[in-house]
């Protein structure tokens, strides 16, 4: 196979070894436009400043002028399917209320009482109307003023002047987002391309069988960063290199683009730092992890990526009822996965069937939420289940103990036990600077680079 070297700026190169394009220009199956694509800026290589991950201020600038200015997701919408069903989401100091006002309305909240600010509800649930547990100021779900307890004691209380205020709220695959800025470019602006890569896997049609939600002890953004690149492969999860690319993955930041970036992995074929390792070695690697059914044997092609491909469209054919024949060999078994700008990952094809959040954890910069979402494809004509509730994993508890998540929980499992070492070793940083690749981390710079601007104002 030929190999490829691309440049991305001044002596920087990508790993030599065939490129993700070129492993699709072999596939059976080809792959759709979507994945055609690509594109990888040189952002520079200059280190970068630890504070973003340590410092409070750092921390109350992200409040003040980055997380109240960004879309973000705050729900499901299967999460709220009928009137009055709600969900409170916390960000920072920041708390909304997002319902479903009406059958075809969502609608999100400032979580407080416009008496004297009593927090209007603690948790979710299906109410019909916001009622202050303090003094009984009522609203209903619209955000219009129901009841003012002794009326006869606030003549200056004017409904029109006393409804619920609200964010901007958004929707798209299925996902409710939040924006506390009145002024920010629509939702549809903000997502730039994405909503168009995702038509081939349409994540309204997915259900969310699983969701889970831990508290860790780092900084949101050392755990979002563990995950947009894989060049930790050979140090956190080398058994990984048997059945996964790593140096020869596509990092794509598309020109113009602000908001969102994209990763691509290759799946069933080795890493290029195990050179010459075999196919028939592959296959039975992916048998041992379970992509595949241990035993099967190298097809005519001599390709261990086309029997895992044909063994996982015949699982997910089996385990879902759907029909996988339209979808290439790429969208069965890549990971293919997108961000978000600041927080969300979600990820396309069906390879990694997930979506991942995170956010600060009240006022501590060393600590955060992360959540981790299964989303699976409803077949055409099925009723759509109850959506999963959200389970809060106490600190032993690891992610392997929620048993659907299967084989991405033992991968969690591994992250997540390295990234509080991450948050100690940067509050130890004697230099207090971070050093990153040129081509690997660059969905990183990115990110960082857009936060920096945001901070800027």
């Amino acid at each position: 196979m030929p190999r490829s070297r691309t440049n991305q700026g001044p002596g920087s190169a990508r790993e030599d070894a065939p490129s993700v394009q070129e492993v699709y220009a072999r596939d059976r199956t080809g792959v759709p436009p979507v994945l055609q694509c690509e594109s990888q800026p040189f952002f520079g290589d200059e280190p970068l400043s630890t504070d973003a991950y340590t410092s409070r201020a750092f921390h109350d600038l992200e409040m003040e002028r980055m997380w109240p200015r960004v879309w973000q997701v705050a729900a499901r919408e299967e999460e709220i399917p009928r009137v009055g069903d709600h969900l409170v989401y916390d960000i920072g100091d920041h708390s909304l209320i997002v319902v479903r006002a009406a059958e075809d309305s969502i609608k999100a909240f400032h979580n407080s009482c416009l008496h004297r600010g009593t927090q209007l509800r603690a948790e979710g649930g299906n109410v019909q109307v916001f009622r202050c547990p303090f003094h009984s100021f009522t609203w209903n779900l619209d955000g219009t003023l129901k009841h003012v307890p002794c009326r006869w004691d606030l003549p200056h209380v004017r409904a029109e002047s006393f409804r619920l205020p609200e964010a901007r709220v958004g929707t798209w695959g299925g996902f409710v987002f939040v924006n506390l800025d009145p002024d920010a470019v629509p939702l549809a602006e903000y997502l730039e391309d994405v909503p168009a890569h995702f038509e081939r896997w349409p994540l309204d049609r997915r259900v969310k069988a699983a969701h889970a939600a831990k508290v860790v002890d780092c900084n949101w953004k050392v755990a979002i960063e563990a995950f947009i690149e894989v060049f930790h492969l050979v140090g956190l999860h080398p058994e990984s290199l048997l059945i996964l690319g790593d140096t020869n993955s596509q990092y794509d930041v598309f020109e113009g683009r602000r908001h969102t970036n994209r990763m691509i992995n290759l799946s069933g074929v080795a890493s290029p730092h195990l050179r010459g390792f075999s196919e028939s070695r592959v296959l039975e690697a992916a048998g041992r992890f379970g992509l595949c059914p241990p035993g099967l044997s190298l097809p005519e092609s001599g390709r261990a990526r086309d029997a895992i491909a044909d063994a996982t469209r015949e699982r997910l054919r089996s385990e879902l009822g759907i029909d996988l024949s339209s979808y290439s060999d790429a969208e069965i078994l890549d990971v293919i996965q997108y961000t978000i700008f600041p927080n969300f990952l979600v990820f396309g094809g069906l390879g990694s069937p997930l979506a991942y959040r995170a956010r600060p954890h009240g006022s501590d910069p060393h600590a955060c939420v992360f959540e981790v979402m299964l989303l699976l494809p409803l077949p055409d004509g099925a009723e759509r289940p109850p959506a999963a509730p959200m389970r809060w994993l106490a600190p032993e508890e690891s992610w392997s103990s929620v048993e659907a998540l299967g084989y991405f929980g033992r991968i969690l499992d591994q992250d997540f036990a390295m990234m509080p070492r991450v948050q100690r070793g940067l509050r130890a940083s004697a230099c207090r600077k971070v050093t990153l690749s040129r081509y690997q981390e660059v969905r990183i710079r990115h990110q960082r680079r857009v936060l920096d601007e945001y901070l800027r104002g």
